[in-house]
């Protein structure tokens, strides 16, 4: 097969063909952004505190019929006990005064088995609330929110060989409606259960539309608009959905409306398939050559410009050479890519623990939970702006470990904030924010160029599935904030300073050709006694365009 950028570059690198094809499949990130993290919302925690049934008990009792609890420093009602209640009613009945009469400490405690009483303050309802998931039942907040990523898993596996057979348009559609249908009948949800199962392929249909309008976008555009579309555009537009989130969930307290809008507003994309047109690159792969020329000819017409009498040569489309198909276990044979792969899962895995673990911490910030989370966003864009622009002249090694050190250093400073400096620790987690999101971005871009041709995708595929790992821990993580608030951010910060060493060991790819084959990445070879990972310069790369699907890893 001819080489297909060359066989359209009539239609030019720029147009309006290009541009509304650009625009359009960016918009559709935007539901990733605000349906990627609703969880942080819907699953919040209220204060809470037994409730106490409608006995007669007197208003100093009633007052101190609640144990107050020291945590993290700060004194509160107790959450998960109340004094005994039978005591506590023969005491008031009596006359007695707590505090006065009787010593609080030595009264007998029991659990609440009449249920919390919530803080409507911020939420009106969350699943928290609906089910009372807090206390011993609090673990299963975080089991839902893992839920999404288990869905991410599955969706990156299977979405991929559905694209390769149904068509790029086909999938990125069929995945827009499924979304639209499961976040809309999880707001029906009529326990946790439920609640779960739906939030597992809420995950897989998220996860196999930001992979096909990712790769269509990647195969249908231009090489410079290509760029454009994969460094920034998709990143911007998921910010821009990420940052609508907290303003649609501060008007709309309670967590099924929430959902219901939420999934309702993916209605408007429908137009956007008589707009958005099937990859010529995909069609021609299928033996489609006429269809794949109908859309291009279409594509010359919106660009003004001529096509020729014939875009594909007959000769072209015939006697496609056939292609080794690489396997794992072609990944893990030669023990330098061995060694090199285990590095670089571990560092999509230590990334994506902290980004999403950042993320969905937003709600347990002192502070407005609806500004953070807006912040947590806003910090994305120029995290990515910036990334954008350094990985243009700057080491691929000496970013990574910079930004890795940033992210994991600033949570480690966190616990030495005074109690009574909370916006400065709120500062730093947004710091920390930015350099993971940095670090996200140069790690994708980074590992591409580390596995040669023939195994970028499985390289890939292996990364994407460690870094879904990490974000399906990332919510346990969380979790241990309920045991010291410090916790969550000494382990995160740690994890990420130990990724930030192993980055070191491997070789720089910066100005470097990227490798086609096995051999020539073997080339590349790592001393066992620690030292850097060195590569020969002398790989070339060829440009013809391969009928695989690019392996992605997305939010």
């Amino acid at each position: 097969m001819g080489d297909y950028d060359e066989d359209t570059a009539f239609l030019g690198q720029t147009g309006p063909y290009f541009w509304m094809t650009f625009f359009l499949l960016n918009t559709v990130f935007i539901t990733t952004g605000f349906n990627g993290l609703y969880m942080v919302f819907v699953g919040a925690s209220p204060k809470h505190h037994c409730l106490l049934p409608e006995v007669n008990l007197t208003a100093e009792w009633q007052k101190a019929a609640i144990p107050i609890q020291v945590v993290n420093g700060e004194e509160g009602l107790s959450q998960c006990s109340r004094y005994r209640l039978d005591v506590v009613r023969n005491l008031s009945a009596q006359g007695y005064v707590p505090g006065r009469d009787v010593n609080l400490t030595e009264l007998g405690q029991e659990a609440c088995v009449d249920g919390w009483t919530y803080s409507t303050d911020i939420y009106q309802s969350t699943i928290v609330t609906e089910w009372d998931l807090v206390c011993e039942d609090e673990w299963k907040v975080p089991f839902a929110s893992s839920a999404l990523f288990v869905g991410y898993l599955f969706g990156s596996l299977i979405s991929g060989q559905l694209s390769d057979r149904f068509g790029r348009k086909n999938v990125l559609f069929t995945s827009l409606g499924l979304q639209c249908v499961f976040v809309v009948i999880q707001s029906f949800s009529f326990s946790w259960s439920m609640f779960c199962v739906v939030y597992l392929f809420v995950g897989a249909s998220q996860i196999s539309l930001y992979i096909s309008a990712f790769v269509l976008g990647t195969e249908v555009l231009s090489k410079s608009m290509r760029v454009l579309f994969t460094t920034l555009g998709a990143f911007l537009f998921y910010c821009i959905g990420y940052m609508m989130l907290p303003w649609i969930a501060y008007a709309i307290r309670d967590w099924r409306t929430l959902l219901a809008v939420l999934g309702s507003l993916v209605v408007v994309y429908i137009p956007l398939w008589w707009f958005i047109t099937e990859s010529p690159r995909w069609l021609l792969c299928q033996g489609r050559a006429q269809e794949a020329e109908t859309i291009l000819r279409e594509a010359a017409r919106r660009n003004r410009v001529e096509a020729p009498p014939v875009i594909f040569k007959q000769s072209e489309l015939e006697n496609l050479p056939a292609t080794k198909k690489y396997t794992v276990f072609d990944v893990l044979r030669s023990q330098n890519i061995r060694c090199i792969t285990f590095m670089c899962l571990f560092l999509w895995m230590a990334i994506n623990i902290g980004y999403f673990g950042l993320s969905l911490n937003t709600s347990n910030l002192s502070g407005d939970p609806f500004m953070n989370c807006f912040l947590s966003a806003c910090t994305e864009v120029p995290a990515y702006i910036a990334s954008t622009l350094l990985l243009k002249r700057f080491p691929r090694k000496a970013l990574l470990s910079s930004f890795l050190i940033i992210g994991g250093g600033f949570l480690l400073l966190i616990q030495i904030i005074p109690d009574n400096l909370q916006d400065l620790a709120v500062a730093m987690v947004m710091i920390g924010k930015f350099g993971f999101t940095i670090a996200f971005s140069v790690v994708y871009i980074y590992t591409a160029e580390l596995y040669p041709t023939v195994l970028r995708n499985v390289g890939i595929g292996m990364c994407s599935s460690a870094a879904r790992i990490g974000s399906i821990t990332a919510p346990y993580i969380i979790y241990l904030g309920t045991f010291n608030k410090f916790l969550p951010y000494i382990l995160m910060g740690s994890l990420t300073i130990c990724s930030s060493v192993v980055n070191i060991f491997l070789p720089e790819t910066l100005n470097k050709d990227l490798p086609e084959t096995v051999d020539q990445m073997q080339r590349c070879h790592g001393s066992p006694r620690g030292h850097d990972i060195t590569c020969h310069h002398d790989i070339t790369c060829h440009h013809d365009i391969t009928c695989q699907r690019p392996a992605m890893n997305g939010r």
